[in-house]
């Protein structure tokens, strides 16, 4: 349900990213020739290259620009050294230009906990909005894709933290899609109304005075199958249930590729019958790969971070800079406000959030 004034958001004219090129496993091997290939696709766009400038003295682009910063953050720091020790890292230096203006959006590969708490910590929550959450997407049987939120940030939430990811998530789509009435489903054990924790059904109830003051396109309960069928635009859920849901899609695709693979090389008919279904096997592969789906948005801040895979290649960490430039792009950050100023009363809470997690999952 798109309100007047986020349907009147004009987009900006240009867009740069601010990109940790030291974070993830692989660092400025991956991320700097993601980005040159970045630049060669969208012409407007300019990028911020973090890091150490002795890693990144081989790259020079006209649209490019480096940053540097004398530390990284590791995929194994604890978030108290991320956050207090390294603050000159990359991680911190790229979240600091989207404070300062110099960017739209960050983008990096590196510990996930850090990057929430880093984040969060520069930009602060938007008003109304007690929890950050992490939502990415994956692909459903329709050939399209499904947002889920949240994938481990909040490992455990309560129901106005999923009604708040809800809002967040349907700001996503309508950014990234144009569909200014996503529709948005909960998790839950099965469809009926009775059936889940005492959680859920609370969450039930404010979805659905959600849908009825025109605030959500509230679909009902849904089980974890209608995620991938592509029953609804968006599913919300708590972290720890999303990011379990999140590494069995990526293992589960990764077990099917591998098989067919396996399957179609293992004899001379299972090679006669790969040659006549390749444009097909191409199409499954494509379909499940989880690299085009790569790039999650850490969703509630007072500016847009992206999260991309830490062991991402430059096809992957390419698709996270895309989604940061399209979220940007699309002015996803005042179309959050927007439908947070328009969902105020119900996201208004009667008791005092829970305390946050210190820690977040990997993603």
């Amino acid at each position: 349900m798109a309100t007047p004034s986020e349907s009147a958001i004009s987009a900006p004219s240009a867009i740069t990213l601010a990109v940790d090129c030291m974070g993830g496993d692989h660092g400025p091997r991956i991320t700097l020739a993601a980005c040159r290939a970045f630049l060669e696709r969208h012409a407007e766009a300019s990028l911020l290259l973090v890091g150490a400038p002795a890693a990144m003295a081989g790259f020079s682009h006209p649209r490019a620009q480096v940053i540097p910063a004398s530390e990284v953050v590791g995929m194994d720091d604890p978030i108290e050294v991320a956050l207090r020790k390294k603050k000159d890292s990359s991680m911190r230096v790229a979240i600091q230009q989207v404070k300062d203006g110099a960017a739209q959006a960050a983008v990096s590969a590196g510990n996930t906990g850090a990057l929430m708490a880093i984040a969060r910590y520069l930009l602060k929550t938007l008003d109304g909005i007690d929890r950050p959450a992490i939502a990415p997407q994956l692909p459903n049987s329709k050939g399209g894709a499904t947002t889920v939120l949240d994938l481990g940030a909040n490992v455990d939430c309560d129901a106005e933290d999923l009604l708040q990811f809800a809002v967040l998530g349907s700001a996503l789509v309508s950014a990234l899609t144009g569909n200014e009435s996503p529709s948005v489903g909960l998790l839950n054990v099965g469809e009926e109304a009775i059936k889940g924790s005492e959680t859920i059904k609370k969450a039930s109830q404010l979805l659905r005075k959600a849908a009825s003051s025109d605030d959500l396109n509230f679909y009902g309960n849904v089980e974890g199958n209608d995620i991938f069928k592509g029953t609804t635009d968006i599913v919300v859920c708590d972290g720890f249930v999303g990011n379990v849901t999140l590494k069995a899609t990526e293992g589960v695709a990764s077990m099917i590729v591998d098989f067919l693979r396996i399957e179609y090389s293992s004899s001379i008919f299972s090679k006669f019958a790969a040659i006549v279904s390749y444009p097909v096997l191409k199409a499954l592969k494509r379909r499940l790969d989880h690299r085009r789906y790569n790039g999650a948005a850490l969703l509630g801040l007072r500016g847009l971070v992206f999260k991309s895979h830490g062991s991402a290649d430059d096809v992957a960490f390419g698709h996270a800079l895309d989604r940061a430039y399209d979220a940007a792009r699309n002015n996803l950050l005042d179309r959050v406000r927007a439908r947070i100023a328009h969902a105020a009363p119900l996201l208004a809470r009667q008791e005092p959030a829970t305390p946050v997690d210190a820690g977040a999952l990997h993603v």
